[in-house]
């Protein structure tokens, strides 16, 4: 019996894209071969993957000034890649959270680094607010994280920039409309809100991507991978289909309009119960509050393994806090029904009237 699954990453999939992918996964059509064993550069497989490339594109009403690569290597690869490629001597980031704090650390390596804004000292209980950001017109880029997955600390307003803008996207990509056309370059590991681990989507603006550096192996440009269609080396293809098929998914549920719409309803049920109770607590500003990713403390909490113990034993997985902040959190994707939510509401009820 399934149970309902709270992980930050590798993170909930939909039942009917299992059952999909359970019913396929022996034979592929009538190919007499499962997905996972067929070459790449079949005919097959490239129909998948092509179908997949438009599905995201459809989805996000990418223009047609970006391409859409299928990588590897998740966000912590981009961390390094983004910099080799486009750093030219710095860039400015944004400290907001765990996420943005590793990216820094990576590109510092490569390049000058400007924090030109960060909320560290509050412990990351707010966002920076983008209208108070320093932006040096001689940078690179931009780098920020608009959903820290750890902190479940969000910037919803894309800021406004003269310079490229280049974002980590990885626990919010596809969980609302969103206007590609202002990004230079978006990346996004697969496994929090499309699919299983191991494949990495990057959005990248064909003008900017001209600027990549061709002193690097063809591994870590960005040009080589967009000529080749995502396929200069062996792409991780199981990964790829199972991407596909949430893309199709989301489009037969409504779109992102209508994902928009339910993961809005999901966070404020969750974020209602907590702020009107007194003995859960969100350490996070309001304004700057996460719909995917949403953390809660206990009042007590040399209650946390007894909390966690229940939850499992009624069917509630994986809210255990990161451990760099602890506590609780609940990450609440695309494929986590309402009723799930609804669901966890009703055990912290239980929980408090009998701990509280």
């Amino acid at each position: 019996m399934r149970k309902l699954n709270f992980c930050a990453g590798p993170a909930v999939i939909s039942e009917h894209v299992l059952d999909e992918v359970k019913q396929e996964l022996l034979e592929w059509g009538d190919s007499g071969m499962s997905i996972m064993e067929m070459s790449h550069r079949s005919k097959i497989f490239d129909k998948v993957a092509c179908d997949a490339k438009q599905d995201f594109i459809d989805l996000l009403n990418i223009p047609d000034t970006h391409d859409v690569l299928f990588l590897q290597g998740g966000a912590t690869h981009q961390f390094a890649m983004i910099p080799m490629n486009f750093g030219k001597v710095k860039a400015d980031y944004v400290l907001s959270g765990a996420w943005s704090k590793k990216a820094i650390s990576e590109a510092s390596k490569i390049i000058n680094v400007n924090t030109i804004a960060s909320s560290e000292e509050s412990n990351f209980s707010f966002a920076p607010n983008s209208n108070k950001w320093n932006i040096n017109r001689d940078s690179s880029y931009l780098h920020y994280c608009p959903n820290e997955t750890i902190q479940g600390v969000a910037i919803h307003d894309i800021p406004r920039t003269d310079i490229p803008l280049v974002a980590d996207m990885s626990s919010v990509i596809l969980s609302e409309p969103l206007d590609t056309s202002r990004f230079s370059l978006i990346y996004a590991g697969a496994q929090k809100n499309i699919g299983p681990a191991g494949l990495t989507m990057v959005i990248i603006n064909k003008e900017f991507m001209k600027n990549d550096n061709p002193e690097l192996p063809n591994i870590l440009r960005y040009s080589k991978h967009s000529e080749s269609d995502s396929m200069l080396n062996t792409p991780p293809t199981f990964s790829w289909y199972m991407a596909g098929k949430v893309f199709k998914w989301i489009k037969k549920s409504g779109g992102l309009e209508f994902f928009r719409d339910q993961n809005h309803k999901k966070a404020e049920t969750l974020y209602s119960f907590i702020d009107n109770s007194s003995f859960y607590s969100n350490p996070v500003d309001v304004e700057n509050r996460s719909i995917m990713n949403i953390p809660f403390i206990l009042a007590d909490s040399k209650l946390d393994s007894v909390f966690l113990k229940e939850a499992e034993d009624n069917g509630l997985l994986n809210l255990k806090g990161h451990r760099s902040v602890g506590g609780m959190r609940a990450s609440i994707y695309n494929a986590m029904p309402l009723e799930g939510v609804n669901q966890l509401v009703d055990f912290m009820k239980v929980f408090e009237a009998k701990y509280g």
